[in-house]
């Protein structure tokens, strides 16, 4: 049996869809609330404002992110496993949620000081364990280099938006970060 999502999930679904497609400040409550078959002033029973659907979009998604970033950092003492399974877990986090990669790009600067705060230090925190694992697979690999070598996966493997959404070229991205970060040894400095 499949679980219905929550009309908060739905808001949730329908938010991160409509400002992928037209921006935060091209999406009224009333074009939300038309959306997910409510009037926009209904939504006001699930989030305070436009803002706090935004807030809990980024910061919801930095933390699903950081959680599943330290569990596959637990789950083996092999860095390169541990490499292996931070890639298909960010690449299918792509593919699945190309939506949030979007609105992540071009708006994250729209919310709250506070939430903009709190998704900046989840993505570091994040990072770090890319840092950390690809600097035990390398052991002569800089912070810095390593911290480059993540951010140049992540916008890889985030690519998928742009690269399209199929399964396909989801795993070609996933391929090319896994060749990429095998070969750092080769281009670190």
């Amino acid at each position: 049996m499949v679980a219905t999502r929550s009309r908060r999930e739905q808001i949730l679904a329908v938010a991160a869809q409509l400002f992928a497609r037209h921006g935060f400040h091209g999406v009224s409550i009333a074009d939300l609330g038309a959306a997910v078959g409510v009037s926009g002033p209904a939504l006001y029973r699930h989030f305070p404002g436009k803002e706090a659907l935004l807030s809990e979009l980024l910061v919801g998604i930095s933390e699903h992110l950081l959680a599943g970033g330290q569990e596959r950092a637990a789950a083996s003492d092999d860095p390169h496993e541990v490499l292996a399974a931070l890639v298909d877990f960010q690449a299918a986090f792509a593919l699945r949620e190309p939506e949030l990669i979007v609105v992540q790009d071009r708006d994250l600067a729209n919310l709250p000081p506070a939430a903009r705060r709190r998704v900046r230090q989840l993505q570091r925190t994040y990072v770090e364990i890319w840092v950390d694992t690809l600097r035990r697979v390398h052991p002569g690999l800089s912070a810095g280099d390593a911290r480059v070598a993540a951010h140049g996966a992540f916008g890889l493997l985030n690519s998928t938006p742009h690269a399209g959404r199929s399964p396909e070229a989801a795993a070609l991205l996933r391929r090319m970060a896994r060749a990429a970060l095998a070969d750092l040894d080769t281009v670190a400095s």
